[in-house]
């Protein structure tokens, strides 16, 4: 009996962070307890005491900015930032864990509390990163941004706290080297195009080097 052979699309995390703070709330506490004992994320980066805590500061901030003292808005904000990075952190990984099973991505991302976006199985290009041909060495491919269009790389190797730029191109692909094998590093890019400028940095997207 013969086998079908058919190509497996990438499924892809997609945040959708909520713009209301009180649904980010709810969000954020949705993907602690989806993340809390889940088998398929068992080092979660960040942790997800971290998160939980950095949702708990965010909630009791929006509780203060309600009550219109002063400065309480500011604070809030800034817990908003870290809150929503923290998730953006977070949702790298659990890319990275759909990556190595991608026949079962679709289901890991949902099963963090994320949603799922495949990839375009018509060929479009997506935000992809892959081992180079030597140890260290990432392939970072970007979505197309249209013709004339140059891309901004960043690499992180601290979970996204700090970002290290790499040569900019005018093509959608680089090659990043001397990276320390067995560690887990995030990349990111941004595209500047002719009519719309310089574009806002992508969700990062993470790789353990070999």
């Amino acid at each position: 009996m013969g086998t079908t052979n058919q190509s497996i699309h990438r499924a892809l995390v997609i945040l959708n962070i909520p713009a209301k703070n009180a649904d980010l709330v709810l969000y954020a506490t949705n993907v602690v307890q989806k993340l809390t004992g889940n088998v398929d994320f068992p080092n979660p980066i960040p942790t997800v005491a971290v998160i939980e805590a950095a949702a708990t500061d965010f909630h009791n901030a929006e509780t203060a900015a309600l009550s219109r003292a002063k400065g309480a808005a500011t604070v809030r904000n800034a817990k908003r930032a870290v809150l929503v990075g923290l998730l953006q952190q977070v949702g790298g990984y659990v890319q990275s864990i759909a990556d190595a099973t991608p026949e079962n991505g679709a289901a890991i991302i949902e099963s963090a509390g994320f949603s799922v976006r495949k990839a375009n199985p018509r060929g479009k290009r997506a935000f992809a990163v892959k081992q180079g041909a030597v140890s260290g060495a990432a392939v970072v491919t970007a979505a197309t941004a249209g013709v004339r269009s140059s891309y901004e790389w960043q690499y992180s190797v601290d979970g996204g706290k700090t970002w290290v730029d790499a040569p900019a191109t005018t093509q959608g692909k680089t090659t990043i080297t001397g990276l320390a094998a067995g560690t887990s590093v995030e990349f990111r890019y941004r595209p500047i195009t002719p009519k719309g400028g310089q574009g806002d940095w992508s969700a990062p997207t993470s790789l353990i080097m070999r």
